[in-house]
């Protein structure tokens, strides 16, 4: 700022030349420092290397089959890459996928406040609306690739140790390999929006905490509390509400026919959810006292 001017009997500040405050904190440049985080490369070779780790699993304990007459997905893990991918994102998706998540979205603007760094961006200055989206937005893309990293390495492993072929369903037939990668990223992109409950969770706690631990695990712990929620069966028509109740909906597209209404009805809630939270915490940071 340089200077004020008067209009009217009202002081506005005056910009200093060449301030864009639209170009403050290029997303850029936040991308790469958080991308070389240890935080964000650890939590990137522990998705890698999950896959290689289920490998080396079913190749010690031998084929699954299927229990009391009944074929899961599991089951078919060693079909095809294919499978071996869906397999992957199965048993991730209701809780190793949100822990990247929880963790890159809380991290946000907790992990500034916590180095005391938070102040001198603002006073930068960098606009508060702007220092939220730029931040968002970083956490919401590598979040993303979590979640694509995953199964592109599955998929990689799985045709490397099982061929590359089309997906068994369990409950018989099968799809075009060609098929079956289209419906995975149909799949990548609804585990993505499901997950967008944790996200706003995490990011509405890190703009109300200077402890970045405290936000990642609240957010970890209340969608843990969303799963047991949603295990209480007296609940009954309650737990459509619940965004834990259609984390697995995109097993619907592992069909001949996919079903799309679940995923609809998922996507919905998730959505609704996530905007409430990332509104209270835009509305809240808009108005917060920032001393750290």
């Amino acid at each position: 700022m340089t200077g004020t001017t008067t209009t009217q009997g009202t002081e506005v500040p005056e910009l200093a030349a060449g301030y864009r405050p639209g170009r403050t904190l290029p997303l850029r440049v936040e991308l790469i420092r958080q991308v070389k985080r240890r935080r964000t490369l650890v939590m990137g070779a522990v998705l890698a290397l999950l896959p290689f780790v289920l490998v080396i699993a079913f190749a010690v304990g031998g084929d699954p089959a299927g229990r009391n007459g009944q074929v899961t997905l599991m089951d078919t893990a060693t079909a095809s890459g294919a499978n071996f991918a869906a397999t992957c994102l199965f048993v991730s998706a209701g809780f190793l996928l949100v822990i990247p998540v929880a963790l890159f979205c809380g991290d946000t603007i907790a992990s500034e406040a916590n180095w005391s760094s938070l102040r001198y961006l603002l006073a930068a200055p960098v606009p508060r609306a702007r220092l939220l989206w730029s931040k968002l937005t970083v956490a919401l893309g590598l979040s993303l690739g979590a979640m694509v990293l995953l199964p592109v390495v599955a998929l990689g492993a799985g045709t490397v140790a099982y061929g590359w072929g089309p997906l068994d369903i369990p409950t018989g037939g099968s799809l075009p390999a060609g098929t079956a990668a289209q419906r995975l990223l149909i799949v990548i992109a609804y585990v993505f929006v499901s997950q967008l409950v944790t996200a706003g969770l995490a990011f509405w706690l890190s703009t109300k905490t200077d402890n970045p631990l405290g936000a990642v695990g609240g957010a970890v712990f209340l969608t843990i509390v969303g799963n047991v929620l949603d295990a209480v069966t007296a609940l009954g028509d309650w737990r459509d509400f619940l965004p834990a109740h259609w984390q697995f909906a995109w097993a619907d597209m592992m069909q001949e026919r996919p079903e799309w209404s679940g995923m609809i009805q998922g996507a919905a809630v998730s959505v609704a959810y996530a905007v409430v939270l990332f509104a209270l915490a835009f509305r809240g940071f808009a108005r917060k006292d920032v001393v750290s």
